[in-house]
C-alpha cells in the first residue's frame, strides 16, 4: 500500500468515526444519480463554507446508518451521463467552477470512492444555476434559506 492509499484510508476511517453525517459530509452506498451528485456538490461546498471547513466529502461504499464499509461498484472515471464523462458533465454544471476530486481507495473492508469538494469561496456554488445547501439530511435550494448564507 502506498502513502496516497494509506492517507485515503485514514481519511475514510476518520470520517466514519463521526457520530453522524454532517452539513459537509455524506455517505452513499451505490447511489450514482448524476443530478443527485451535482446537487450534493453544490450543497456540501456551500455548507462547508458556512461550517468553516476547507473541504466537504461524499463517500460511496459506506452505509449511512452504521458507517460500515460495504463497498461500491461506482467508478467515477468511467461513469457517463448525457454522452459525457460524469466528471466533465459535473464541471460544466457547477458554477463557479470548483476543483472537486474523486479518489478510489481499496479499504481493507471494501472499495470506497471519496469525492473531495472544496468549500465555496466568495459566491455560493450552484448546480445547473441553482445553489443548494445542507440542512440536516435535506438538500434544499439555498434561495429558500437566504439567511443561511
Amino acid at each position: 500500500m502506498n502513502d496516497v492509499e494509506t492517507r485515503a484510508i485514514a481519511l475514510i476511517d476518520e470520517l466514519r468515526a463521526l457520530p453522524a453525517e454532517t452539513a459537509w459530509l455524506e455517505f452513499k452506498g451505490n447511489n450514482t444519480d448524476p443530478d443527485m451528485i451535482g446537487k450534493r456538490c453544490s450543497a456540501l461546498s456551500n455548507s462547508a463554507r458556512l461550517e468553516g471547513r476547507d473541504f466537504a466529502y461524499m463517500l460511496w461504499g459506506i452505509e449511512d446508518a452504521s458507517h460500515a464499509v460495504i463497498g461500491t461498484h461506482f467508478d467515477p472515471d468511467a461513469a457517463t451521463t448525457g454522452g459525457q464523462l460524469l466528471q466533465l458533465w459535473l464541471a460544466n454544471r457547477l458554477q463557479p467552477s470548483i476543483p472537486f476530486n474523486f479518489r478510489v481507495a481499496n479499504h481493507p473492508q471494501g472499495r470506497v470512492v471519496v469525492l473531495e469538494i472544496p468549500a465555496a469561496m466568495g459566491a455560493p456554488v450552484a448546480f445547473s444555476s441553482i445553489p443548494y445547501i445542507r440542512i440536516g439530511s435535506a438538500t434544499p435550494k439555498l434561495t429558500d434559506y437566504p439567511e443561511r448564507y
